[in-house]
């Protein structure tokens, strides 16, 4: 028996669901979505039947209030926040996808516009790569998006899912740099796009907000581009390019995830 139910009035699907993380990608950042939790399913079943409940648009409000975080300072130290929502004028999440790891690897990215999806990008396959890589390449190019942006004065907020990623470029290639580009273990793995992205980052730090995004937990964003990091995969795009299909959601989101 689950735990609790979840009905869905207003959001990309509607009806009852058992699980919270696939309510939450339903609901999260839809325009208008309606949503109540129910201790039983009778409870949800009268309500879905019933319609939309005065308690059901108190939740959702609730809902917005208390999940909209405030904007993490800029920087190094903004990587501790975890973003569920986008809050900037630019808003870009990247991940990278590698079967089996190490085996053939891509990286994707889904880039907001105050709030809205407005791009989707794709490429930078690699026969014979590793999911650290494909994570570093993403990182890199939403880097070089950010520039872009941050040029036009614009407020920019990367999201990544990979700890390993942002720190390369951010905490440890300072020591690594002054070590002469050496780990005292050896030499350093990705060390080309660790140098090329560490260099953008360590420009762009003072304005760029740089934080992790929790993997597969629903939200938009990042679920966005993992599929485009498994998109990847199956047309072996060697370039990273802007995907040309429309903008479904609802269709993007049941595409293979990795």
């Amino acid at each position: 028996m689950a735990s609790k139910y979840y009905v869905v009035w207003a959001g990309r699907e509607t009806g009852i669901f058992t699980s919270w993380p696939q309510t939450k990608a339903l609901v999260d950042g839809f325009a208008g979505a309606r949503y109540k939790s129910f201790k039983t399913q009778a409870e949800a079943e009268a309500a879905f039947k019933g319609g939309q409940s005065k308690a059901g648009i108190a939740k959702s409000a609730s809902y917005k209030a208390s999940s909209t975080r405030s904007k993490p300072t800029s920087g190094a130290s903004s990587q501790k926040s975890t973003s569920e929502h986008p809050d900037s004028d630019i808003d870009i999440y990247t991940d990278g996808g590698c079967e089996p790891n190490p085996g053939e690897a891509g990286s994707g990215l889904a880039l907001y516009r105050q709030g809205e999806l407005a791009e989707l990008w794709y490429g930078l396959y690699h026969p014979m790569g590793t999911n650290n890589t494909a994570e570093l390449n993403a990182l890199h190019q939403a880097l070089l998006m950010a520039k872009h942006y941050l040029q036009q004065g614009l407020d920019v907020h990367i999201h990544s899912d990979s700890q390993y990623a942002i720190k390369c470029i951010s905490v440890w290639a300072y020591g690594w740099k002054a070590n002469g580009w050496r780990r005292k273990t050896g030499e350093i793995a990705n060390l080309s796009v660790i140098q090329e992205a560490h260099a953008l980052y360590d420009s762009l730090k003072a304005k760029l907000k740089l934080s992790h995004v929790a993997a597969h937990v629903g939200i938009e964003g990042n679920e966005l581009a993992d599929r485009m990091s498994i998109y990847t995969l199956e047309t072996k795009q060697a370039q990273f390019c802007r995907y040309q299909e429309p903008l479904d959601i609802p269709a993007l989101l049941a595409l293979r995830a990795g």
